[in-house]
């Protein structure tokens, strides 16, 4: 039987990614690694709450961060984060299409 301990972990890692703001992020970083600055610009907001936010991604594991000169940049810690997200968001586009059926047909 598998190790319970497992499932933890990964529940830990799908609350992680639990915020759309968290989810933008992976969006924007499946291109390459950017700058805190390039970050929160494009996503706009407070910086403590984008810092926040990108903490615990990191300390889950889901981004990668290092420091240049004044900038922090950050990257995804593998392409498979964003291939999971893009799954999950292709299930949510499929129900929703499926909404729109039943719909119709009221």
């Amino acid at each position: 039987m598998i190790n319970k301990q497992i499932f933890e972990l990964h529940a830990d890692v799908c609350k992680a990614l639990g915020h759309p703001l968290r989810i933008e992020v992976i969006d924007l970083l499946q291109n390459g690694e950017l700058c805190f600055s390039d970050i929160l610009e494009v996503t706009g907001g407070l910086k403590s709450n984008l810092s926040q936010h990108l903490t615990v991604m990191t300390n889950k594991g889901i981004l990668k961060a290092r420091r240049e000169g004044q900038c922090n940049y950050f990257s995804l810690s593998s392409d498979k984060v964003a291939k999971a997200c893009r799954l999950m968001r292709e299930v949510l586009v499929d129900n929703l299409k499926k909404q729109q059926i039943i719909l119709k047909k009221i």
